[in-house]
């Protein structure tokens, strides 16, 4: 499975669950004393997940190392592709 339909999965069972509670299909007192968290479940839900990727985006950008010997190969091959160029005659600014 994909994590396109494992996600899709969980949300169709949440949501089963969760409509089956607020449409009153099942009588129960802990659902009564709870309806309204009950009801809000999927903001908050909602909320979490973004704050949950918010620091996981955060975490990620801080921690991003840099890769000096990369850029410098890279930089090499930037200098090798314009004197290509300007030996075939091209004009390459610098």
């Amino acid at each position: 499975m994909t994590k396109l339909t494992d996600w899709l999965s969980v949300g169709v069972a949440f949501f089963c669950v969760y409509f089956v509670i607020t449409l009153r299909k099942v009588e129960n007192t802990f659902f009564d004393k709870w309806m309204f968290e009950i009801k809000i479940l999927p903001l908050i839900l909602l909320f979490g997940f973004g704050v949950y990727s918010v620091v996981i985006i955060l975490y990620r950008v801080f921690t991003f190392n840099d890769c000096d010997e990369a850029a410098k190969e890279l930089f090499e091959q930037i200098k090798e592709a314009k004197s290509d160029l300007r030996a075939k005659g091209i004009d390459v600014k610098d």
